[in-house]
């Protein structure tokens, strides 16, 4: 996919309250672009962690991670802020916030010896398309969650009433085309999960993504910032933005991703190959480190502080407030419909959603292919082979004394559902490709 760096990404800058829109150029040169990532916490110690028993003979005590600042990013933080990283002998990680996804891409190409970084909070194909297209090479070492992003709709179109149906779209999207005015979504990268999440629900709904609106990247923090002067239209990103965008009273959310795919896989914990083949061991250690912050977060009474500690304006600077709620699966779309207690709320660790399925992985390469990201020939199997370390994730699970019954014997979830009716069979994923009715392969 030779356009992906080419893609411009809009962003709101400081100064525009109210108006002013850029144009992000995300270049994938070799150039140092750590700049544009910010320093979050030090890579001092955390305080009174003692070196666990079972913590590896690790050749660093050093990483360098990235993340955006959405909920999903939650392990990564809590492991740094919590001291799961050095109560397993990584006592100098850095956690160091990533202005968007090119940045992030940008970043682990050029490694931290370029002043980049090792490894990511990420979009789960992400891995797939730096190893394939940019020729970085990168293991998928753990899922960091199922579910917990929406697509959220300006109040403009709040008479249109969409909701996990899309097609009330339609005839407004032909109207802006007619009128040479393109209703423009927003996603996050392309390519990426956010972007597929879209594409599977206008698709759905009979509506081209490539045809009958216009896809715009925006970095997810900007989200609302770029609905509330009015560039886009609707916008597909992870929470904390679409309850923001709600308590602003800017917006409502048409659908929770949940509600589009029962426990999706969504964001990974990903590495740079050559970092982890030359520090196996530490690799090791941050992975046991990231399972037990992701079992940490999935628990109820830890919900308020995970969200207190991210809301921090080193991570994603917002009200903690923005957070909570939908963190705790309480959901308000902002149309007078609510859920209490959602099942299909963020998951870190409940119903195996850490575990990187490579069946998850195998959808995501054929999503790939459907809209023209990779070609037709990619050699799904072999690539997934090649970057999902599942095995990995066992050892780590082991080590830090995960019971056998929490860990998935199969590398498949089986054939799933989707809202509207349509099943993948990851052992037949050319089948799927060919049932789809609106595709670019």
């Amino acid at each position: 996919m030779t356009n992906l760096s080419r893609r411009k990404f809009i962003f709101t800058t400081t100064a525009a309250a109210a108006a002013s829109i850029l144009a992000h150029g995300c270049s994938s040169s070799n150039s140092n672009s750590a700049t544009t990532g910010e320093q979050a916490p030090s890579a001092a110690p955390a305080a009174n962690v003692s070196t666990a028993a079972n913590a590896p003979k690790i050749e660093t005590t050093k990483a360098k991670l990235g993340f955006i600042p959405l909920t999903d990013a939650a392990p990564i933080i809590i492991a740094k802020e919590k001291g799961f990283f050095a109560k397993y002998g990584m006592t100098n990680v850095e956690v160091i916030k990533q202005k968007s996804w090119p940045v992030t891409r940008d970043n682990l190409k050029i490694g931290s010896a370029g002043d980049g970084i090792d490894g990511a909070h990420i979009l789960s194909p992400m891995p797939y398309l730096m190893t394939i297209n940019d020729k970085v090479p990168m293991y998928l070492l753990a899922r960091l969650n199922t579910n917990g992003q929406a697509i959220s709709v300006a109040n403009k179109l709040k008479d249109l009433k969409v909701g996990l149906e899309s097609k009330g779209l339609k005839e407004a999207a032909a109207k802006a085309k007619a009128d040479k005015k393109a209703m423009k979504l927003a996603i996050t990268f392309p390519g990426g999960t956010h972007d597929l999440w879209m594409r599977y629900w206008l698709a759905a709904g009979g509506i081209n993504p490539d045809q009958d609106v216009v896809l715009e990247p925006v970095p997810p923090p900007q989200m609302v910032a770029n609905m509330k002067v009015g560039t886009i239209d609707a916008f597909c990103v992870g929470e904390p933005w679409n309850a923001q965008l709600v308590n602003q009273k800017l917006g409502y959310s048409a659908l929770v991703t949940g509600e589009l795919w029962k426990d999706h896989p969504e964001k990974a914990f990903a590495m740079r190959k050559d970092w982890v083949d030359k520090n196996p061991n530490a690799a090791q250690a941050l992975l046991m480190a990231v399972l037990e912050a992701q079992q940490w977060c999935d628990k109820p009474e830890n919900k308020e502080e995970m969200c207190k500690i991210c809301s921090d304006r080193k991570y994603f600077n917002v009200a903690a407030a923005d957070i909570l709620e939908r963190a705790k699966g309480n959901i308000d779309y902002g149309d007078g419909r609510k859920q209490q207690n959602f099942s299909d709320r963020m998951k870190y660790w409940a119903d195996n959603a850490s575990y990187p399925y490579k069946s998850h992985d195998t959808w995501f390469l054929t999503e790939e292919i459907r809209w023209g990201y990779l070609p037709k020939d990619t050699k799904v199997k072999e690539i997934v082979n090649q970057v999902n370390k599942e095995d990995l994730w066992k050892q780590a699970a082991k080590a830090i004394g995960v019971p056998d019954s929490e860990i998935p014997t199969s590398t498949s979830r089986g054939v799933e559902t989707f809202f509207d009716g349509v099943k993948f069979d990851p052992e037949q994923p050319e089948a799927y490709l060919n049932s789809l009715k609106i595709k670019k392969v």
